[in-house]
């Protein structure tokens, strides 16, 4: 039963991560792209938890930390470019 909506949410995760794989490809500015990107980064993390869940691995609930950590030091570094190209 577990494994069933363990899987529902890994699919369901992965089609909206297809959504804003498409946003971030189209996105008119820069800011639309930077958010579809963090999106999918904090997507690409439930799925490693859920992959946790489903393989019974605690050890990749350390893997998603710290690719949550990664995607948003990114997210964070990508905003202060931004901020100082257009003070430029």
């Amino acid at each position: 039963m577990i494994l069933t909506i363990v899987y529902g949410c890994i699919v369901v995760l992965l089609l909206t991560a297809f959504v804003s794989l498409y946003r971030a490809y189209k996105g008119p500015t820069t800011a639309d792209r930077v958010v579809a990107i963090n999106v999918i980064s904090s997507k690409v993390t439930a799925i490693i938890v859920l992959v946790a869940v489903w393989l019974n691995q605690s050890s990749y609930i350390n893997v998603a930390l710290v690719y949550a950590m990664i995607g948003f030091l990114s997210t964070i570094g990508v905003a202060k470019y931004l901020l100082e190209a257009k003070l430029k």
